[in-house]
């Protein structure tokens, strides 16, 4: 396939009106591909962006990975790629060790597939061995104190599917990250006490990565500056962000982005089931959350995951911090593909790299997504 696209513009390198081909699902050179050109125009200003790759993500249209069924994984794929997601890492939360078990043998069958719409990259498991404190939407009763055996448990159900693991550091789990980290699994700081010399000792053993900056974690203090501090001083760092406003303020989002910079942050969503189904009330790990406009809460009025899709928190982003296209593309796709070892294949529009792109306008609504090279979402032919 060859296509020129007009009236757009690439993120990443800013040329405009772009001949994009494509072969085997993968970016070629024009002058490799003798395919008739089509030409596909946007009546507004268009951008072209790698398609965006969410790490951190629990359930969207009414399925959640917690539900444990490949239908839940089906249409979470179906319904991402609306929102320009073209691969993603389902997130499980903490609940019955057996379930999660299950679920890791269910991803690791998906891994790779993308059929239904978004590829399944591998799986981020968060929680349970969290800290009872910061447990934030994660149900209590399911918290486990990790062991040689859970991890035994976890590597052969999930394989090499397990991507990214949140933890709590503080609760004598050096041996294990260390375990972990040897395996090749990121291993995420969140839901956590620890402070920053703990954190810090956890980076020793092998962390590398903060679970959704500012929430259930150590904030920053001038005398303890915990988590938060050592995500703004530890260049080793890798930090997740929900950048919807609600979660991180506008101005929290700024300073992070200019604490921390383009290179080592990575938008996440973190939505729940209820995403893209409106005002109401919705099951998350066995707990009612109500969901009323753009935030989701539980009945304590604690923030229970959230709504937020990957094109809106990339508007924010741009809006909050006025950064440039390129910076955006590197905290939506690029580090993400880095941090799972595949940025050698996504997270860029180059040759020899998976064809996952998007069309955006201005405001970054969707208006094409395309995964390996097909056309899965059209916003004319979805418009109501």
């Amino acid at each position: 396939m060859m296509r020129q696209f007009h009236n757009v513009t690439i993120g990443e390198t800013g040329e405009r009106d772009p001949i994009i081909a494509i072969k085997g699902g993968k970016f070629t050179d024009t002058a490799d591909n003798h395919s008739e050109i089509e030409h596909l125009t946007f009546n507004e200003p268009c951008y072209l962006l790698p398609g965006f790759i969410d790490v951190h993500i629990h359930g969207i249209a009414n399925a959640d990975v917690m539900d444990g069924t490949e239908e839940a994984l089906d249409t979470m794929q179906r319904a991402l790629v609306k929102e320009g997601t073209t691969s993603f890492l389902p997130t499980t939360l903490t609940g019955d060790f057996g379930n999660l078990l299950h679920i890791g043998g269910l991803i690791q069958n998906k891994m790779g597939q993308h059929e239904s719409g978004a590829t399944i990259l591998g799986a981020h498991v968060e929680g349970p061995f969290i800290h009872p404190n910061k447990r934030g939407a994660q149900p209590l009763e399911h918290i486990l104190k990790m062991n040689k055996n859970h991890i035994d448990d976890l590597l052969a159900a999930y394989g090499d599917a397990l991507r990214i693991i949140t933890l709590a550091p503080e609760l004598d789990h050096d041996e294990q990250i260390k375990r972990l980290a040897n395996e090749g699994v990121t291993v995420s700081i969140g839901h956590t006490e620890a402070t920053y010399e703990e954190t810090s000792a956890s980076i020793v053993a092998g962390a590398s990565h903060i679970t959704h900056l500012y929430n259930a974690m150590t904030g920053f203090h001038h005398r303890e500056v915990g988590v938060v501090g050592a995500a703004f001083l530890r260049p080793e760092l890798t930090v997740e962000l929900i950048a919807d406003g609600y979660h991180a303020s506008k101005e929290a989002v700024q300073l992070c982005f200019q604490t921390i910079g383009a290179d080592r942050l990575l938008l996440i969503t973190d939505s729940m089931r209820a995403k893209g189904m409106g005002d109401g009330a919705f099951d998350l790990g066995g707990q009612e959350v109500t969901v009323l406009g753009s935030e989701a809460r539980l009945s304590n009025d604690v923030l229970a995951g959230s709504v937020l899709k990957m094109n809106e928190a990339a508007a924010l982003m741009r809006e909050v911090t006025s950064c440039s296209l390129a910076e955006l593309v590197k905290m939506t796709s690029t580090n993400q593909a880095k941090k799972l070892g595949i940025g050698d294949r996504k997270g860029s529009i180059a040759l020899g790299f998976d064809a996952d792109f998007i069309i955006v306008n201005e405001r970054f609504d969707i208006m094409q997504t395309y995964v390996n090279g097909k056309l899965v979402f059209d916003k004319k032919e979805n418009a109501e």
